[in-house]
């Protein structure tokens, strides 16, 4: 492997630098984006049945607020349960902007990687033809500079490519990914309004 770095010379650098970001961006959202995590499974059924015992107290909050994102987001609902709908909506949605882009982090950074690891293989390959043509010389080719310029070409689109490929997968998986808990949350963030503005039993 350290053969391979050596022989694709200087612009394989920049490239294994993203590499290693892509791959702790890519394991961080892996365990970041659980549904588990940011969905759990029976939390509006429980805060809207821990809302009909004891109605609402800033413990309740608080800790409905550390549980997950989708808790934030109910929490903030439950603290404008005495106003109307308009604003408990209102209210919501504002902290539903912030939970969405709280679930965007570091997306943005892996598609910048998926987008420019190409183009920095190509850059490598360019370098590679330029030590090509320079092993040219009136008395002939340099064989060694030769394969050198070939060896950085080549290593370095491939290796672009390597890093390209799978972090445009991850990153669409999840862009798609949190489009979806961001539509599950509306849904149970207007369903929790609904009930508690008598609008619906359960």
């Amino acid at each position: 492997m350290f053969s391979i770095i050596l022989a694709a010379g200087w612009p394989i650098w920049p490239l294994l630098f993203a590499s290693i970001i892509s791959v702790a961006l890519i394991i961080e959202r892996l365990m970041t984006l659980r549904r588990a995590k940011v969905l759990p499974d029976g939390l509006l059924q429980r805060v809207i049945a821990e809302y009909r015992q004891q109605g609402v107290n800033e413990s309740m909050l608080a800790n409905l607020e550390k549980q997950s994102p989708l808790g934030q987001v109910l929490a903030a609902g439950l603290r404008n349960v005495g106003s109307s709908r308009e604003i408990m909506r209102e209210s919501i949605e504002e902290t539903g902007g912030v939970v969405a882009h709280g679930l965007e982090r570091y997306l943005t950074t892996l598609g910048t990687i998926a987008s420019i690891s190409p183009l920095m293989g190509l850059l490598g390959t360019v370098v590679g033809m330029i030590e090509i043509f320079g092993s040219q010389s009136p008395s002939g080719a340099n064989p060694l500079q030769l394969a050198h310029g070939i060896s950085v070409a080549l290593y370095n689109t491939g290796f672009g490519l390597i890093i390209a490929i799978p972090s445009m997968i991850f990153w669409r998986h999840f862009r798609a990914l949190v489009n979806s808990f961001v539509v599950e949350m509306q849904q149970q963030a207007i369903h929790l309004v609904e009930v508690l503005q008598g609008a619906r039993k359960a």
